[in-house]
């Protein structure tokens, strides 16, 4: 589990592509720190496991699914990648609960400062936007955000200057591919309500009167 907390920013060594999957060498530092291998370190916000480790660097193996769901399949040397390693069991939950797996891909649509803040606006699949709500969490490319504003097809963050700084975020152009991991529990609360994604809509007992009557939500 992570938090979308970047540590730091590291840079792709080199992509070793097979058929199907692919092998991905990352230049890094601090999360190399106290890392074995078997550990998990988040990618652009994808969980990667460490199969190999240098002092300057670690590979882990990518998926069919990862690379089909994720901008790593555009990945090539000299990329710069988001880093997180795997929260630990005494660490600061500074960010909000992040899985490192990728629900799919958005497209930067709008870059604007507004005083000393950002705002981006990124499109993404009515399958993804489903699960974004206003003042929500949501992870861009690893980076745990709040979400300012909700439209039909796109949402938008407004992301202060230190993120921008040290995030790949800073560097990011219209039209740019972002890695977008929606919040866990939206989905939770979706199959147990018999939502879309439920299978079981008439043995569920949770229903939104349920959640309201209990506190969890509220109207409008």
């Amino acid at each position: 589990m992570f938090t979308g907390i970047v540590e730091e920013t590291g840079t792709v060594a080199s992509v070793r592509k097979g058929i199907n999957s692919a092998v991905l060498t990352v230049y890094a530092k601090k999360v190399l720190e106290g890392t074995k291998l078997g550990d998990s370190i988040a990618v652009n916000g994808v969980c990667l496991t460490v199969t190999a480790l240098s002092d300057s660097s670690f590979s882990a193996d990518v998926m069919h699914e990862t690379l089909d769901r994720s901008s790593l399949k555009s990945a090539v040397s000299g990329t710069a990648v988001n880093l997180e390693r795997a929260m630990a069991a005494d660490g600061r939950f500074g960010g909000h609960i992040v899985s490192g797996h990728i629900d799919g891909t958005g497209t930067i649509t709008d870059i604007r400062r507004d005083d000393n803040a950002i705002w981006y606006t990124v499109s993404a699949d009515s399958s993804l936007m489903r699960y974004i709500v206003e003042k929500g969490s949501i992870a861009v490319d690893g980076i745990s955000l709040t979400v300012a504003r909700v439209g039909r097809e796109d949402f938008s963050v407004s992301v202060i200057p230190h993120t921008a700084r040290h995030t790949i975020l800073g560097n990011k152009k219209t039209g740019d591919t972002v890695n977008l991991e929606n919040d866990i529990i939206a989905k939770y609360v979706e199959k147990l309500t018999g939502g879309q994604s439920g299978t079981q809509k008439n043995e569920s007992r949770i229903s939104r009167d349920f959640l309201m009557r209990n506190g969890f939500m509220t109207e409008g």
